[in-house]
């Protein structure tokens, strides 16, 4: 019985995410996040592989997802909500639907999305789709907004209802919009106080009064995008630059593209990097970080974590790979499978006395009795697994045998926590351990 329940439970849990990248199985990037009856909702772009030659190196996008969760490490895929081939003044297969962005206003939800319009050989028009429920579905206007080309369209609406639409396209531009949500009722303007470099993704929001105005910004010649801000007193600025909330990918992801939104009373910065596609950095995947303020309102700099944000469930598949931090050498993060990097990855303690902590781990209140560790090794070795560091108490020793195939080993839980815990996983003996995932029961 213990077994069926063990198999049962981590089948369930399978397909729940409490680490980054948040969405798998699929890309998403140019993540926008929003607020909507008390649920964050994803509306991201959708990379895939080009089905053309002519976009084989480039972005390629054909239509768009939204997911939904309560607790930002479960998320719900709605499926397509919009795709070019139903928005009638796309152009067919032209595969650029690029960042878009959702507000609700009135009672409905309003949808904006760049594309390449019909009869046009370059450029971007911005439509809108309208709906009832931030899932949708959806219904996309017959024409473009009017007056706005270019892509990365964001929209606030401000404490006094009016609307604001900010987008990019030789330089970041921004204007007012009529209460329809789908005509500007001021002429276009360009964004000004901002640092010289290569622009995009324009994201602002107002916190305590003042307004922010994020933005991805290449700072160096041939580089690749921070993200950066700058504050106003007005929706419209004049805005000061401020400087930095991420700094340039490590591992030169070319792109970054972002939102900013708080939930339950903590601020929370979306964005994408390449996980699941390490050399081509145009398949990208959503990432979610803390964000945090100064006294005086300025953005503290976000520094990129594999963990991410939000509680994971003791009693599910824990990928101690999207580990808190590393402790000692010989140990390292791996593909599991290097032609599918959609299956996840795999911690390799190739040394004794190494280990990773993994923070925020949901024990509950009914103790746990039983751990699994999907693992392999050649040289076999055991794992100890203790709560909240190297001096915690044990939870459970965990002998891994010696085996080249994958296995579910499994061992008595010596000490059960509960409550919210840290993970202290390290190797006490022998070498070239390979753990896929563990998990309690």
């Amino acid at each position: 019985m213990k077994t069926w329940m063990c198999a049962m439970l981590m089948t369930m849990a399978v397909g729940a995410s409490a680490q980054n990248p948040i969405i798998s199985g699929q890309y998403s990037a140019d993540p926008t996040a929003r607020v909507f009856n008390g649920k964050v909702y994803l509306y991201p772009s959708h990379d895939i592989p080009s089905p053309i030659e002519k976009l084989k190196e480039w972005f390629c996008m054909a239509d768009y997802h939204v997911f939904s969760s309560s607790n930002l490490t479960e998320w719900q895929d709605h499926g397509v909500i919009v795709s070019q081939d139903k928005v009638p003044w796309v152009q067919d297969g032209s595969y650029t639907m690029w960042a878009p962005d959702c507000v609700e206003k009135d009672g409905k939800y309003y949808f904006y999305f760049p594309a390449a319009p019909k009869g046009e050989e370059k450029g971007f028009g911005i439509g809108v789709a309208v709906a009832d429920h931030p899932e949708g579905p959806f219904m996309p206007m017959w024409k473009p907004i009017e007056g706005v080309h270019g892509i990365d369209p964001c929209v606030l609406i401000d404490k006094d209802g009016q609307a604001y639409i900010y987008w990019a396209g030789a330089g970041l531009h921004m204007a007012k919009l009529k209460p329809n949500m789908t005509e500007l009722a001021s002429e276009p303007k360009q964004v000004e106080g901002l640092p010289e470099g290569f622009k995009e993704g324009p994201f602002a929001f107002e916190r305590n009064g003042k307004y922010y105005f994020t933005f991805p910004w290449v700072r160096e010649k041939d580089g690749t995008e921070t993200l950066a801000y700058a504050m106003a007193d007005h929706p419209m600025g004049p805005f000061t630059f401020k400087g930095i909330i991420m700094d340039e990918s490590p591992t030169k992801c070319w792109t970054n593209h972002h939102s900013i939104v708080e939930y339950q009373g903590q601020w929370y910065l979306f964005y994408h990097h390449n996980d699941y596609s390490p050399k081509f950095d145009k398949n990208r995947s959503v990432r979610i970080d803390s964000l945090n303020f100064n006294p005086d309102g300025t953005i503290q700099k976000v520094i990129p974590t594999l963990r991410g944000v939000g509680l994971t469930k003791a009693r599910s598949h824990i990928q101690i790979d999207r580990y808190s931090a590393l402790q000692g050498k010989g140990i390292g993060i791996e593909y599991l499978d290097k032609n599918n990097c959609f299956a996840g990855w795999k911690t390799l303690f190739s040394k004794s006395n190494t280990a990773l902590i993994y923070n925020k781990v949901d024990f509950g209140n009914e103790k746990v009795e039983e751990i699994t560790v999907r693992a392999k090794s050649v040289k076999g070795g055991v794992l100890v697994v203790r709560a909240d560091g190297k001096k915690g108490n044990i939870i459970a020793k965990v002998k891994i045998p010696k085996s080249a195939a994958w296995k579910n080993v499994r061992a008595q839980v010596l000490h059960a926590p509960q409550g919210v815990h840290a993970l202290h996983v390290s190797l006490q003996s022998g070498a070239d351990v390979e753990v896929d995932w563990l998990g309690f029961i």
